[in-house]
């Protein structure tokens, strides 16, 4: 597969995705309009994307991987992971209170995130080079946002709608990625004092490196690198929970800590 888009389209679909993410409304998936679409065409919509909050004064602190749990992708009926950019704007501390009302279909999902002190550049990036690259682990919960009518989308769209990216909270107890087993790190996820989700980090295509290291050999696929310092998070260990004002949800993960977030209007 390769660009089908030209510049016209691949600005005016970008304009669509950013409207429906800054003033908070849904639209219906992008390939309604363009059915020929490829996954390349939905990395240059996210492309335009990046560089116009880059352009507003976001600053890019990192990357996230995406539809990387075998529940994961079936929740959202695709096959394949993706990858989407973080910005500065979208970091929240931990324990603190998200808004939904500037969120279309906000859900949670329990990660793990990476923190590099070195730059990592495809192709053939492996898990070992990950974890060498690694400064700490530490858990991570995600705010996923995805902008389109119904809950109906595919691949194509979610990568142009950057993979869902709305909002992140670290927190917990960081770790030398040596000093845990990252195969096996155990996540228990509450909202309001239930549980509601759980899961291993073995979900996330065997060990949350591998798909650090996946991400790394994509950016090399659209002429990117990862940089030292960079914060990536590497995917959701189980399916995302809907939230509403009034949650509080805790994610419990074994040998890292738990790290916490509130909702409100």
């Amino acid at each position: 597969m390769s660009i089908t888009l030209n510049r016209e389209d691949i600005v005016r679909l970008c304009e669509r995705v950013e409207g429906a993410q800054t003033r908070t409304y849904a639209i219906p998936k992008l390939t309604n309009e363009y059915p020929d679409m490829t996954i390349e065409d939905g990395y240059a919509v996210q492309s335009e994307l990046r560089r116009r909050f880059i352009e507003q004064g976001h600053t890019l602190v990192g990357w996230k991987a995406g539809l990387t749990s075998k529940a994961k992708m079936e929740q959202m009926g695709v096959n394949v992971p993706s990858i989407g950019f973080l910005t500065d704007k979208m970091a929240r501390p931990e324990n603190s209170i998200v808004s939904t009302s500037d969120l279309v279909h906000p859900r949670v999902e329990c990660e793990v995130a990476f923190v590099t002190n070195k730059d990592l550049a495809g192709p053939g990036v492996t898990a070992e080079d990950v974890i060498d690259a690694t400064d700490y682990v530490l858990p991570a919960i995600e705010i996923i946002d995805s902008r389109f009518s119904g809950f109906k989308f595919d691949l194509e769209s979610v990568v142009a709608d950057n993979g869902s990216s709305a909002r992140f909270v670290g927190g917990g107890r960081a770790r030398h990625p040596k000093d845990v087993d990252l195969r096996t790190l155990g996540v228990v996820m509450e909202k309001n004092g239930e549980v509601v989700g759980m899961g291993a980090s073995a979900a996330v295509l065997g060990n949350p490196a591998n798909a650090v290291a996946m991400l790394v050999n994509i950016l090399h696929d659209l002429g990117e690198t990862l940089p030292a310092g960079s914060f990536v998070m590497s995917g959701g260990i189980t399916e995302a929970i809907a939230v509403q004002p009034g949650d509080n949800v805790i994610a419990r993960y074994q040998d890292l800590g738990s790290v916490s977030v509130r909702f409100g209007e």
